[in-house]
This record gives structure tokens, C-alpha cells and sequence, in this order.
């Protein structure tokens, strides 16, 4: 009797939940929010960290399920620091299962191992997954959703507040392009290996195959990620990464009509930013007025109207100039392995990495950059300095032949990142 009680109590509290969540989105979705947020984009160059394009960078709008690259970034974070591994099974609770879609359909009670889980959120976004990662690494998807602030705000990322791990809507998880090009930038550069997830086509989980949402992928040469998004309140938004002769470009666009304007939008953007080779950041044209048609959205994608500032402040504009290229023979650049929560083990790497590079490593120095204050969960950054461009690019394409994650730091890159 007193089981049975118990029983019912439990799924009166489920149903109460279930209500609330169905409660709050038929709120977001409902006519007073219904308006698309106005379109904005970014594309930066991941070997320096500057602006190639902008506009609008810094108008704040609802992320979406781009919203899972900060929960990805936590996670992976966890594995990097041996809190976490793949084979993990994490349980799913009554809130994780009752997520709306796009979702796995996971029941409460059941385990799921965590690398299942990071796969189909990459590839089919889901949100039920995102929501029992937050859960058993934080203990709640509140107590998550701060720590993905906090996180945000140690990357730079001022104008971001999550308010959840999935993205679904909330008045109260909102960012920028800027800061989202940040993340991805941050995922890059701080976890090279775990960032090959972002390359899935597709995912197989109990007999069904769920294949990448980003369509782009498999259209657009080099491009290998990274999230769609898309709510009501938002939108359709895209963040991307290509790279093409050895030259990486991050990207996003939110605010698009539709997922094939979006993505036409942001094919222009990167082969427009492709062509371009230094030089301060220009304005491009907004697409988002309601009679676009999609055979105009990439050229007018592709017009720069207007030369603008560097990354920061609008009021630095008249008097900001950027820092020309570095020479591609200045010995500034360097080359970064992995990030990890102890010292000694972000040395060991650079020193195994280095050890790799055989003749390449002659005058190549080991280097740790420590965590910036604002980092709650302090990384140690295992770098090998001393390279021109040339060689920072070939090195790492030596050591990713030896399947060891690497990316090219840029004297420009630090200098910038230093100065958030």
C-alpha cells in the first residue's frame, strides 16, 4: 500500500514536470516571441584570432542547441582531466527523458554510456542526452547550466548566460556570435582530439542511424563541423569550421530564415573570407529582411559594404587598426597538444609530442601556459614554441600522421587572448 503510494507520488511529480517544461515552451513559442532574432555573423581566423567579417557580432540572441558546444566543452574538459571517460554510463532521470525533441526517446532508469551520448548530441542534437550529462556531472542541470556560465566568462565570453544544457528555449540563455565563435575556437585549440567528434556524418544507436544535421558538411569543401541550432525565438543558427591550403576559419551565422538560407549564408561567408588575407574586418550585408529568396542570399552574403574595427569595442573604432600578419618566418608561433587540470601532465605531453617531431624538434622549447584567473576549472595549456608559420603547420601535420592531436598558435593569438 505504502509502495503504491509512493509509486503514485513519484508519477505525479513526473507529470508535474513534464507539464511545466511543456508550460514553458508553448510560453516561448507563443506570438509575443515568436519573431525571428535578427540575423548576425562572425568569421574569425583560428591561426591569429582575428576578425576577417563581421556583423552584428554583438547583438545578443538565444543560441539554440548551439547551447551543447558549451556543454561538449565541460565534457570534454572532464575527460581531459581523467574525471570522466568514455565508457562511463551515466543514468537517465525523469527530467532528462521528458526533454522535448530532437532526442535519443531515453527512458528514466536506463544507462547510457558517455561516448553514446556525445555522439548523438554532435550528430542528432539531442536533448535528452545533453540534459543526463549535465545531470551526472553536476548533480542537476541548474548547478550545470552555472558552471557552463562560469566557463563562458573564463573564455571571454561576456555577453553569454546559459540558462540549460540543451538550448531549448529559455529567455534566459543568451549569446552572441562573438562569444559563440570564441567556444569554437576554444574547442579547437584546447581539446584537438576530442574535437574530431565535431567530423561525425552519422550515428547508430540501438538499430536506428541518426545522421549530422549540419547538411553543410557534406557540401562544402574542408568544412569538418561544427553545431546547428535552431528555435523559434532564434532563428536558424550555424557555427562552422573549414579550413582550405593549410588555413582554418571559424564562423557562425544566427538569425538565418531557414536551414538552406543559413546555409547558404555561411558558404559565402567562408569563401569570401577565404579570398581574404589580413587586413581590418569588414561589415557584410544583412540578409535577414523577410523577401530574401535564397538564390540571392550568397551574393549578398559575399558584398563587403564597409570597412569596420578590429575585435572590440564599437567607440575604438575610428582609431583601432589591427596588427598586420605576422611574418610567416617570425619564430613566435607555436604549436598546442592538449589541455589538462595538472601541470605535470600538460609538461609530459609537450615533452612526448616534442619527442615525436624528431629532426623538427632541434631549437623547439616545451612551454605550459597556465590557466587565466577567471578559470574556475584551471587547464594547463602543453605547448612547443619557437616556430615560423611553415613549420608550426608542418609540425602539426606530422603529428597528426601519428594520430597526436595539434593546432597552430599564432603570435597574434596570445596577444589577443592576453589581452581579454
Amino acid at each position: 500500500m505504502v509502495g503504491a503510494l509512493n509509486n503514485r507520488k513519484r508519477f505525479r511529480g513526473f507529470a508535474v514536470r513534464v507539464v511545466l517544461v511543456a508550460a514553458v515552451a508553448a510560453w516561448f513559442f507563443s506570438a509575443e516571441h515568436s519573431a525571428r532574432a535578427s540575423y548576425s555573423s562572425i568569421v574569425i581566423d583560428a591561426d591569429t584570432g582575428r576578425v576577417v567579417m563581421e556583423h552584428r557580432a554583438d547583438a545578443q540572441n538565444y543560441p539554440a542547441s548551439l547551447t551543447k558546444m558549451m556543454t561538449l566543452y565541460l565534457t570534454f574538459q572532464g575527460l581531459e582531466q581523467h574525471k570522466l571517460s568514455l565508457q562511463q554510463e551515466f543514468t537517465v532521470s525523469a527530467h532528462a527523458a521528458a526533454q522535448a525533441p530532437s532526442k535519443l526517446g531515453l527512458r528514466p532508469g536506463e544507462r547510457v554510456a558517455l561516448k553514446d551520448l556525445i555522439f548523438a548530441i554532435v550528430t542528432h542534437s539531442a536533448n535528452d542526452a545533453a540534459v543526463v550529462i549535465a545531470e551526472n556531472i553536476a548533480g542537476s542541470e541548474p548547478a550545470f547550466a552555472e558552471r557552463m556560465t562560469r566557463q563562458a566568462h573564463a573564455l571571454g565570453m561576456r555577453n553569454t548566460h546559459f540558462a540549460n544544457a540543451s538550448g531549448l528555449p529559455n529567455p534566459a540563455n543568451v549569446t552572441t556570435a562573438r562569444d559563440l565563435a570564441m567556444l569554437a575556437l576554444a574547442l579547437y585549440r584546447d581539446f584537438p582530439k576530442e574535437y574530431g567528434y565535431f567530423a561525425t556524418e552519422d550515428f547508430t544507436f540501438r538499430g536506428v542511424t541518426y545522421a549530422n544535421h549540419n547538411h553543410l558538411m557534406s557540401h562544402f569543401a574542408g568544412m569538418d563541423g561544427i553545431k546547428t541550432g535552431y528555435i523559434r525565438a532564434s532563428g536558424f543558427n550555424l557555427a562552422a569550421s573549414a579550413v582550405r591550403d593549410g588555413r582554418r576559419l571559424v564562423a557562425v551565422v544566427m538569425g538565418g530564415e531557414s536551414a538552406h538560407s543559413r546555409d547558404l549564408q555561411m558558404a559565402a561567408l567562408l569563401n569570401q573570407a577565404f579570398t581574404r588575407q589580413g587586413g581590418e574586418p569588414v561589415e557584410v550585408a544583412d540578409d535577414s529582411d523577410g523577401g530574401a529568396k535564397d538564390d540571392t542570399v550568397a551574393n549578398r552574403a559575399g558584398r563587403a559594404i564597409a570597412a569596420l574595427s578590429p575585435v572590440g569595442h564599437a567607440e575604438a573604432a575610428t582609431t583601432a587598426r589591427p596588427a598586420p600578419r605576422r611574418a610567416h618566418h617570425a619564430t613566435g608561433w607555436s604549436i598546442q597538444v592538449g589541455a589538462f587540470a595538472q601541470r605535470g601532465a600538460a609538461e609530459h605531453a609537450a615533452m612526448a609530442a616534442l619527442a615525436r617531431l624528431h629532426g623538427a624538434a632541434h631549437g623547439r622549447v616545451v612551454q605550459v601556459v597556465g590557466p587565466g584567473h577567471a578559470e574556475k576549472d584551471a587547464l594547463y595549456r602543453a605547448r612547443i614554441v619557437h616556430f615560423t608559420e611553415h613549420q608550426a603547420q608542418a609540425a602539426c601535420r606530422a603529428l597528426h600522421l601519428k594520430h597526436k592531436g595539434c593546432v597552430v598558435i599564432s603570435p597574434d593569438s596570445d596577444q589577443m587572448a592576453a589581452a581579454k
